[in-house]
């Protein structure tokens, strides 16, 4: 199961108190005080870990603690340290403090986990309280006060999870996405010969030849109204912000070239109304399953098409194979003039 939002509290340790002591022993008069600080709490503290790919694990724990400190002893013992609270997520995890009276999803950003291994503390362990031995002075030599451990923090946190791709499948339903990517690379997203949507985006991992490869990303089809919420439009845009490069499909199923065209514009029309820098993402558009039409019907349509939209448009069957060396070869130099821009 795919998750890619969650919900937690996470609770830091408070740190423990210091101690009030008079040293006591047997012939050593006036033995002064010794007592001992309190250790510091632990902290929670989110770790980026590249082995998982969903906040499931994240989001079935509601809550996160770390340990208190311990309170401080004689003899000037210093408290143990509260042990701290590690919660591996998904590189590619967005984290936020929920605010009241605010939608999740608008609060404000703590981190942005993009690498492996990345650490991120959420939660700071309080401080440990001072003992009586601290506050000792020429003028004060025999303190009678001890310092409380510093209480620990609390937030309830949105973790937000937004997959690292270099090239992300845009199209309607249908589109030939998920055959695109079982046949470039090794993921197996469902394929059926009846019309459906992915419900759970897949990744890919696209071997271009020459030690390069790229990160394909199938994510689920887009309807009309999907910056608004509709279908699993959101949860479609979200996953597009992060990809360098679009994939563009569009169906020879659809029939005329005006019906192709039309297919484009509205999915074009989305990415727009949800987002500027989207729809200004570097793209290729691709004319998928022309294995349907006869040659001379497809080059007509390819060249109208790619007049309309004036832009290049790439045949594609995914099935046979025609068109898809190419449409790699562009895909592996669009994606590198956009590293070198980065």
């Amino acid at each position: 199961m795919f998750v890619d939002e969650a919900i937690i509290t996470v609770r830091s340790g408070a740190g423990g108190n210091g101690c009030l002591s008079f040293r006591r022993e047997k012939f050593v008069p006036k033995g002064g005080p010794d007592g001992g600080s309190g250790g510091r709490g632990g902290s929670v503290i989110l770790v980026a870990d590249r082995n998982l790919a969903t906040l499931i694990d994240v989001s079935r724990r509601p809550v996160y603690k770390a340990e208190r400190g311990q309170q401080g002893g004689g003899s000037k013992r210093t408290g143990r340290c509260g042990k701290g609270c590690s919660v591996k997520v998904p590189v590619g995890t967005l984290v936020r403090a929920v605010e009241p009276e605010k939608n999740a999803e608008e609060g404000r950003i703590l981190g942005d986990l993009l690498e492996d291994g990345q650490r991120l503390t959420v939660a700071k362990g309080g401080g440990g309280g001072r003992g009586n031995s601290a506050f000792t002075s020429p003028t004060h030599q025999a303190p009678r006060i001890a310092e409380e451990g510093k209480p620990g923090e609390e937030f309830k946190l949105y973790l937000e999870l937004k997959l690292l791709a270099d090239v992300g499948l845009v199209g309607l339903p249908n589109a030939g996405k998920s055959t695109l990517v079982s046949r470039v690379s090794a993921a197996r997203p469902k394929i059926a010969d009846y019309p459906f949507t992915t419900l759970e985006p897949h990744l890919g991992l696209v071997d271009i030849g020459s030690y390069e490869r790229l990160v394909f990303a199938d994510l689920p089809g887009l309807i009309e109204g999907a910056h608004q919420g509709h279908g699993l439009g959101l949860e479609f845009l979200r996953h597009l912000g992060r990809t360098r490069a679009l994939l563009h499909l569009v169906s020879v199923e659809s029939g005329s070239l005006d019906s192709i065209e039309e297919d484009y514009r509205r999915v074009d029309t989305e990415l727009r109304e949800h987002s500027d820098a989207l729809a200004g993402r570097p793209r290729i558009v691709v004319v998928s399953k022309t294995d349907l039409l006869p040659e001379a019907e497809l080059s007509a349509l390819i060249e109208g098409l790619s007049r309309r939209l004036e832009a290049p448009v790439y045949p594609l069957s995914a099935v046979t194979g025609f068109g898809l060396e190419p449409l790699l070869s562009e895909a592996s130099r669009l994606v590198a003039s956009v590293r070198a821009e980065e």
